[in-house]
């Protein structure tokens, strides 16, 4: 479980494919607090560290999550959003979150508001996902509040700080984007469609 809230950047310096599998290396502030075995969420995909030591380590992304996410379309030097699972008992000072990605979504815009920058983002709402006015959404692992909600789109307002500690400041349009959707919507959803 995640909260959504960036710890640092990764950088990839390492892709190698093994049949249908990717091993991603990347270096990272975290790397010497990581051990074998540990989640963590990589652009918020949960991701199981399987060799580290004390300035990089390798985490490998199967068929299912490169068809499904961004993590497929990484090259060497891109800059990744981390965070490590959280402790019982920490702050949730995001929103909960499973490092599950339900889809990508593209950028179609991308502007300085002075202060301030909105995103939005386009989605194929064919898969049964929502957003709502002030819900939550992850975008690339970050846990952000939906300010404009539609069938399929939604913008998110960055401040300053996030703007400059995640990937953000990467992002233009045309960027893909891992989005988790609200957990509790998401039940609820499902519940809807039931009924």
């Amino acid at each position: 479980m995640f909260t959504g809230i960036i710890e640092a950047f990764g950088k990839v310096t390492k892709l190698e494919k093994e049949d249908r599998n990717l091993h991603i290396t990347l270096t990272s502030e975290l790397a010497s607090d990581l051990k074998i075995d540990q989640s963590v969420a990589h652009n918020g995909v949960c991701l199981t560290v399987v060799a580290c030591d004390s300035t990089s380590y390798t985490v490998t992304a199967i068929d299912e999550t490169l068809i499904k996410t961004n993590l497929g379309t990484l090259q060497e030097g891109d800059l990744i959003n981390l965070e490590r699972a959280m402790k019982l008992g920490d702050r949730l000072d995001g929103h909960m979150v499973q490092g599950h990605v339900d889809q990508t979504a593209a950028c179609i815009t991308a502007s300085n508001q002075e202060g301030s920058w909105t995103y939005t983002f386009v989605y194929q709402p064919d898969k049964g996902n929502i957003t709502i006015e002030k819900g939550s959404i992850t975008v690339n692992g970050v846990s952000l509040t939906v300010v404009d909600s539609k069938e399929d789109r939604f913008s998110v307002a960055i401040i300053p700080y996030t703007y400059e500690q995640t990937n953000f400041h990467k992002l233009a349009p045309g960027s893909i984007v891992n989005l988790e959707f609200d957990l509790i919507g998401k039940y609820l959803t499902k519940l809807y469609q039931k009924k």
